[in-house]
């Protein structure tokens, strides 16, 4: 039986429980209570709030279409929670005909340093038009530093055959388009199926992605790419703004991570499913520059 059955007939048993005669009232008076103890526990999400490998993160929700996409984000405890493990679920779903993805926003301002997830699922049959993001990002450091963001993504974007793995540093831009600022990352069949675990190393001369298949940087390397200070500075265009032009951008006083998974151009999933990916867990480790 489904938990949703479960709660739609303990609901139904709170309402009736006082028409029925006393041995009917323990049996249904029993029922409810466990009834109670099938729901999942909330592991440290409390409203919009929730607590994730030892730091405080904010449930991003929308009432109207937001960044990126543009999306719906939900709020919904069945579309982002944590399970029993502390495993961080993140899902993208439909409910009443509109599709809606998910956000968390970190509390904490990170800087430079190590920035690494461990990823459980299929990310490399992932719907095409289907974004996971792990990323920095900072509202208010457009003009100055690209937003600050440096950017760790599993997305097809709109191609079947394309790379799943994907490393940036921004600005990357569509118009124009800075290819040496992106890496589609080859691998594999089977290399991003199950668990994996993913890091980028950001310094103010060096940024360093790699990926290791399993559980910890102790597995094979499935993915490596290096972004220096000898590329030439780029300005991020959006809007109509422009920011100055940057090499590697540089974290600033409201820096925070990101961890999204998010439908390119709003519209459902390509393969019309429901999709989940679990974040096992994020460790940040500051270095100095």
């Amino acid at each position: 039986m489904s938990l949703v059955i479960i709660r739609d007939v303990c609901a139904a048993l709170r309402q009736r429980m006082f028409q029925f005669p006393l041995v009917g009232f323990a049996f249904v008076l029993i029922f409810i209570q466990s009834c109670e103890l099938e729901r999942p526990p909330d592991y440290g999400r409390v409203g919009n709030v929730v607590r994730f490998s030892g730091k405080v993160w904010d449930v991003k929700t929308s009432l109207g279409s937001v960044g990126p996409g543009p999306n719906y984000f939900s709020g919904r405890a069945e579309d982002l929670f944590l399970d029993g493990k502390g495993y961080l679920h993140l899902r993208i779903a439909e409910h009443d005909g509109r599709w809606y993805s998910t956000e968390l926003v970190g509390r904490d301002t990170c800087g430079y340093g190590t920035y690494r997830w461990v990823i459980e699922g299929d990310l490399q049959n992932i719907a095409n038009n289907t974004v996971v993001g792990l990323f920095t990002w900072n509202d208010s450091s457009f003009r100055s530093q690209a937003n600050s963001e440096v950017d760790i993504e599993f997305a097809k974007w709109g191609e079947n055959n394309a790379p799943t793995l994907n490393y940036a540093v921004q600005p990357v831009n569509f118009g124009p388009y800075y290819p040496e600022r992106v890496r589609g990352v080859a691998t594999y069949p089977g290399d991003l199926i199950g668990v994996t675990t993913h890091e980028f190393v950001w310094r103010d001369t060096l940024i360093e992605w790699t990926s290791w298949a399993g559980e910890g940087t102790g597995g094979r390397v499935i993915g490596k790419w290096k972004f220096n200070s000898n590329n030439p500075a780029r300005i991020k265009n959006e809007g109509g703004q422009q920011s100055v032009p940057i090499v590697i951008p540089a974290p600033e006083n409201n820096t925070r991570t990101r961890m999204n998974y998010w439908l390119l151009g709003g519209a459902g999933p390509s393969d019309g499913k429901e999709h989940e990916v679990v974040i096992r867990s994020f460790t940040y480790i500051p270095i100095e520059p």
